[in-house]
């Protein structure tokens, strides 16, 4: 280990040595720097954002990265300025239960928002130039959204996908949204099964060719679609008929895993976090193409793998981190960030980021600073403020060990009777919020009628939610 960060500091010394003497550019030189491992194991609590009332499901960074978005189960929008650490904006979203997703659409000077939230609904916030924010609904799921997929570059187009299976596209110039298709299952006779819809918790486009977007749920499969093979004008036409799927080899046969989390690298490399499973990362021509059932799974390339954490009990993220994405990042059951060197796929940084569950981790967009949020109700902010290498935990081996064995058992969440009693108060919660959106159930289209109306807060292997927290909801799952 010593050797490891002596080698890392002598890389830093070079680096710099280059740049004084003219051979690195400054662009080439930061990014270098900040793609260095003893820069990585030098990250350190650099400061907190507080505001929000409840846990905080979603984070995200502007372009600049000097401001940053967050949205919470108080159903709050808060924009925060990243260096003072104080907060910008803050406002009521409109949704009637927890906010999952918000992102910023490109190019509108944060000021157009995107929300989605356990309501089912998507909405826009415009921030006016006064400060006034006005927000209205642009679409309806049946069932949680906990996912946005913004096009890059694009202020007006971005994708939601939810619970119900559909992944509506949404281009904010017309106010409209269309269901592009209905995610079903595999099924060995016919190639979907239109009676098995899957529940969807992830959708992401592909920075470098943004036709491409892929959606992950309820079974082992990464499915990957072409946006310009499905008709945004007639999308009753429209078949769930993706061009490509990516799945490990030793989870082809199973049916008790679900997709939590996805996300793609610069270079197209797509990364998946599968529920009480590890995260997995998989080239471009190491699909198993259009109908995975009919392929040979023999010799499969095996995709590199990231483990030691656990995922299990909320929706959590998965990212990269660095200017070329040289590290993958996640949040873990046992309250820690993990950060993984993408290569050799070993641990370089393991910080304890929250008293219970960290659930998301997001890279700042241009330096070596992350932001992480989870059940506490507070932001933090994460930067190489040590100024000696941090070792990994001394503890990391019972930490991971732990995490291995509530995988390999499948344990749930102990039902305390507090944790039973704070269940019933949710499926009461639950109910009214329900009951209050089938009276205002007549503004939502018409093409929805002959959908399930069922909304159910349950226990299950992954398929419903046991919320946690303070005395507001954290989605567990």
């Amino acid at each position: 280990m010593e050797n490891s960060n002596k080698c890392s500091s002598q890389h830093e010394i070079l680096e710099v040595f280059k740049r004084q003497i003219g051979f690195n550019s400054s662009r080439k030189f930061s990014h270098r720097i900040s793609a260095s491992e003893a820069l990585v194991k030098r990250i350190d609590l650099a400061g907190k954002l507080i505001g929000h009332e409840g846990c905080v499901n979603t984070i995200e960074f502007n372009c600049y990265g000097d401001h940053l978005l967050s949205g919470s189960d108080d159903r709050r929008v808060m924009i925060w300025n990243v260096a003072t650490r104080s907060l910008v904006l803050s406002y009521a979203s409109g949704h009637v239960d927890n906010i999952f997703q918000a992102r910023i659409m490109p190019f509108t000077d944060d000021h157009t928002i995107v929300t989605s939230a356990a309501d089912g609904q998507v909405r826009l916030g415009q921030v006016g130039e006064d400060g006034h924010v006005q927000t209205k609904k642009l679409g309806q799921h049946h069932g949680r959204v906990h996912k946005l997929a913004v096009e890059p570059g694009s202020p007006h187009i971005f994708y939601s996908c939810g619970e119900d299976g559909l992944v509506q596209h949404f281009d904010l110039r017309s106010n409209s949204s269309t269901k592009l298709f209905c995610c079903s299952s595999f099924s060995e006779n016919n190639h979907h099964s239109s009676s098995d819809g899957l529940r969807l918790n992830s959708i992401i486009i592909d920075p470098r060719n943004p036709n491409y977007f892929s959606i992950g749920g309820s079974d082992q499969y990464a499915r990957v679609y072409d946006i310009r093979k499905l008709q945004r004008d007639h999308p009753s036409s429209n078949q769930d008929r993706p061009v490509n799927t990516f799945c490990p080899k030793h989870l082809i046969k199973t049916h008790d895993v679900s997709i939590i989390a996805m996300s793609y690298s610069q270079t197209s490399e797509l990364l998946v976090s599968y529920n009480d499973e590890l995260i997995y990362l998989f080239q471009k021509n190491t699909g198993l193409g259009p109908d995975p059932l009919s392929v040979s799974n023999e010799n499969l390339e095996e995709p590199l793998m990231y483990s030691g954490h656990r995922n299990s009990m909320t929706v959590k993220g998965v990212s990269f981190f660095g200017p070329n994405s040289e590290y993958v990042m996640s949040g873990s059951d046992c309250g820690h960030i993990f950060i993984w060197n993408k290569k050799d796929c070993k641990l370089v940084r393991v910080i304890e980021g929250d008293r219970r569950i960290v659930n998301q981790v997001e890279p700042h967009p241009n330096i070596p600073v992350l932001a992480s949020s989870g059940l506490e109700k507070s932001i933090k902010l994460w930067a190489p403020m040590s100024t000696d290498t941090l070792p990994l935990p001394h503890d990391l081996q019972e930490i991971m060990e732990s995490n291995r064995r509530g995988r390999e058992d499948h344990s749930r969440v102990t039902l305390t009777p507090d944790v039973i009693m704070h269940v019933l108060r949710l499926h009461r919660r639950q109910a009214m919020a329900y009951i209050e959106r089938r009276h205002n159930r007549d503004d939502i289209a018409s093409d929805e009628e002959d959908e399930s109306d069922a909304y159910v807060l349950g226990f299950g292997d992954g398929d419903g939610s046991l919320e946690d927290g303070n005395s507001t909801e954290c989605s567990i799952v």
